[in-house]
């Protein structure tokens, strides 16, 4: 399906899909997240889940810390060069997890575990080896818990990556970001195509079930050539999957990105071919295209997944390993749990505050009523299967479902005996196509989206 060529837009399909995106304001604005949502309801959610014990659980943990500051950078975290800072947020994460253990209790199996940052892989090897037991104290893991973490290739050695692996992670992913020289200058993170390809091999021979690439496009210097460079960089070692994300500046968050130099940028058409040419030489190369900006080789459980049409996304991305409830541990961690959709305190002092004070460090949430639960649903099948079912859509979803439907005279989307499906052209405007769930796409990578400090 993803190999075909996008089909070229008329000018007045284009005209609508902009104004669909300049148009459309969410149900419930952002703030009213935080204003709407107090730490009781979170409470209240929690109590719930207790008295389910069937229910799966997803563990989201934020380690908020890294050795530099990356100038590309949107994540919430902090630098520092203290490994007694980090041993004292592992002191307040653990009894975070304690508030959450005594109020859900230790029978829920835990299908997902996953570490993000910052860079958990900043963290010492005994560090690493708390972290992964005050889990295990906690919650209730399996052998077959599938558990993974985001790790700079930089921090990595053979020591720590069988430590890592020894410690029950079977996916890891590496931020590689781009190979080209120039382009690593400019956004402050350099690392040889030597150190990546070492480290993809180590990690490679001691056994980890999934390696994982983080790509970058529309960032400064870089350029179809200098990309596609590197993404044959990438393909000549063959990870099982590739995230290419699109370089979103948001200075007013991480004022540092004002150190990347706009003039140095791609303007909006190169971005495009940027991303087009990704999805062409990596569709071409025995990779699935998987939702919005992922690739998987078409042997991977995710391309499995979605070929099967049971993919699934939350806030940590895409998964084949879904659960009833995900919640985020650590300062500005997302959960999703009992129709509620929460984030922790982002900045580490307000964090610390509540938790030590034996509250839970909800900062915001909203809790979704029925007709919110069925559209996030729906929407999130469509962005993981690029199908929308005629019974997910009945009732409250007709709107969605007409408005998706207008797209089939443009080539976007088919219609199937039982509902819609987005076509190999549709696919490239996927995100302008659930232009109506833009609340939940912001949500769904909030992690992304706010920078504090201590």
């Amino acid at each position: 399906m993803s190999n075909a060529v996008p089909a070229l837009l008329s000018p007045d399909l284009a005209q609508r899909l902009d104004e669909s995106g300049r148009r459309f304001e969410p149900q419930f604005p952002m703030q009213d997240w935080r204003r709407g949502f107090e730490a009781a309801a979170y409470e209240a959610a929690l109590g719930e889940l207790a008295q389910q014990p069937a229910d799966s659980l997803s563990l989201y943990v934020h380690v908020p810390f890294c050795a530099g500051r990356c100038l590309y950078c949107g994540c919430n975290t902090t630098v520092t060069h203290d490994s007694t800072r980090i041993d004292a947020y592992l002191d307040t994460l653990e009894r975070e997890m304690t508030l959450i253990a005594e109020r859900i209790g230790a029978h829920h199996d835990v299908v997902q575990v996953h570490l993000a940052g910052g860079t958990p892989n900043y963290l010492t090897e005994a560090q690493l080896t708390r972290l992964t037991e005050m889990l295990e104290r906690r919650f209730h893991l399996a052998a077959d818990t599938e558990r993974s973490i985001e790790c700079d290739p930089r921090r990595a050695s053979a020591g720590q990556l069988e430590l890592l692996h020894a410690l029950g992670f079977s996916i890891i992913g590496f931020g590689v970001q781009d190979l080209d020289p120039d382009v690593q200058r400019a956004i402050g993170r350099v690392q040889s195509e030597e150190l990546i390809r070492d480290v993809y091999w180590m990690a490679r021979e001691i056994g980890f079930d999934s390696i994982a690439f983080d790509l970058i496009y529309g960032l400064p210097l870089q350029s179809e050539s200098t990309f596609n460079r590197t993404i044959d960089s990438v393909l000549e070692v063959a990870p099982d999957r590739v995230a290419c994300f699109g370089y979103a500046r948001g200075t007013a968050d991480g004022p540092h990105q004002h150190a990347i130099n706009v003039h140095e940028l791609p303007d909006d058409a190169e971005r495009e071919r940027l991303f087009r040419n990704a999805v062409a030489r990596f569709t071409a190369s025995g990779y699935a295209w998987i939702g919005l900006d992922t690739f998987a080789l078409e042997t991977d459980e995710l391309a499995v997944a979605q070929a099967e049409r049971r993919l699934h996304r939350n806030c940590v991305g895409y998964t084949a390993t879904p659960s009833t409830h995900l919640i985020g541990l650590g300062a500005g961690a997302v959960g999703e749990l009992k129709g509620s959709c929460v984030q922790n305190h982002p900045d580490l002092a307000g964090w610390r505050e509540r938790v030590e004070a034996g509250r839970l460090p909800v900062d915001r949430g909203h809790r979704l009523d029925q007709a919110e639960r069925r559209r996030r649903e729906a929407m999130s099948h469509l962005i993981c299967n690029l199908e929308l079912p005629r019974d997910m859509a009945s009732g409250c979803l007709e709107e969605e479902y007409r408005r998706l439907s207008a797209y089939v005279g443009e080539g976007l989307v088919e219609a199937m005996p039982d509902g819609l499906r987005v076509t190999p052209a549709g696919h490239f405007f996927l995100r302008e196509l659930c232009c109506e769930q833009d609340a939940y796409f912001h949500w769904d990578r909030a992690r992304w989206h706010f920078s504090h400090s201590d």
